[in-house]
């Protein structure tokens, strides 16, 4: 008879079953092992994403919340002997976030309770922590790098933003709060001075509406060419920023480490030294399993994480984050039987996401 919901091993041989196991010299023991005595946790590359990518902001009030942005404006003019300047007024952009409420029940039965081996209310409200964990890594994900979700709102009108997208003021473009909730890096078609574009030291503004969408040297996916890095470190400095981050997939991590330049071994701490790669620097890989970080390229930190898409990658200066969160209430129990605990009880929050330094990013898609 089949035996389900356990694991079977190998037992030790008796003198009354002799020979090897599943041999032609006889048939060993079986150890049967309860499954619920092997549980392990499930173990990863964590993704920060929220503090990576985001400015956490918080608010009292519900429902969608405006921020302002002060853009320099005010220019000094030369003026004659006894003549008053013309007066000067602030130029301000608005962005508006989207504040939702998401939740999760946690099935939890008075039964599993008391017919459980295992802490049920522990274990289920770990894994909806978890959960909760998942689902900010993957909305952030999604709403950084331009990729289209109906139910998170990414994307425009749920479909991937791409490197032909328009930035506005068009119908369906990414300025378009009810077809783009979540915002998107510098589109294709801006103009200087209106929107979310103006004037930056003496770049010339051809450059300045540059779109931040734009189609690698290779179509392929996980595809990378250092040249796609140095396109976006200029078209984040033609902005006044200076990048410092490259998140990629484990795709175009393998694309990098395939390059003879990325790879190019050296010797590092002395004669007879071991020799290391060339971006990984003094101490290789050595947060990679902790963080991501797989070492340094042209001055750039870069992180690697299966949460990033083969479709693309991006550049970003994280010094100044590109996107916000806006937390109305942080994770909370609420009980749907009052006096019950857990049981039939469910966790909900109420947060906004969005891009709202659209200068700072840059993200390359494999077409």
């Amino acid at each position: 008879m089949a035996i389900t919901g356990v694991a079977t091993q190998p037992g030790l041989l008796t003198s009354v079953n002799e020979g090897s196991y599943a041999a032609t010299g006889g048939t060993g023991e079986r150890v049967i092992i309860d499954y619920k005595d092997v549980i392990n946790d499930y173990k990863m590359t964590d993704l920060p994403a929220l503090s990576l990518f985001c400015e956490p902001m918080s608010t009292d009030t519900g429902g969608n919340i405006d921020l302002t942005f002060a853009l320099p404006s005010m220019k000094m003019e030369q003026i004659d002997e006894g003549s008053t300047p013309q007066y000067q007024h602030t130029k301000l952009r608005s962005e508006r976030v989207s504040v939702k409420e998401w939740g999760i029940a946690v099935g939890v039965t008075r039964r599993m309770i008391e017919d459980s081996r295992f802490n049920e209310v522990e274990m289920a409200l770990n894994e909806a922590r978890k959960a909760v964990d998942r689902h900010m890594t993957n909305h952030v994900i999604h709403m950084i790098f331009g990729l289209g979700d109906t139910t998170l709102g990414t994307g425009l009108n749920g479909t991937n933003i791409t490197a032909l997208t328009a930035e506005g003021p068009a119908a369906d473009s990414i300025t378009d709060f009810s077809a783009n909730v979540n915002g998107g890096f510098i589109a294709s078609g801006g103009t200087i001075n209106t929107g979310r574009l103006y004037s930056y030291a003496n770049v010339d503004d051809t450059n300045l509406v540059s779109s931040h969408y734009v189609n690698a040297a290779s179509g392929a996916a996980g595809a990378v060419s250092l040249s796609d890095i140095t396109n976006a470190m200029d078209l984040i400095g033609e902005q006044g920023y200076t990048a410092d981050t490259v998140v990629i997939s484990p795709a175009h991590y393998k694309s990098l480490l395939n390059l003879a330049d990325f790879t190019t071994a050296y010797v590092g701490g002395g004669a007879g030294a071991p020799t290391t790669a060339g971006m990984a620097g003094g101490s290789p890989l050595a947060n990679a399993a902790a963080n991501g970080l797989v070492g340094r390229l042209f001055g750039l930190n870069v992180f690697v994480n299966a949460w990033i898409p083969s479709s693309r990658f991006g550049v970003f200066d994280m010094k100044v984050k590109p996107a916000t969160y806006v937390e109305r209430r942080a994770l909370t129990v609420e009980e749907a039987n009052p006096g019950f605990g857990i049981v039939g009880s469910y966790l909900s929050m109420r947060y906004g996401l969005k891009i709202i330094r659209p200068e700072t990013g840059v993200i390359i898609i494999n077409t």
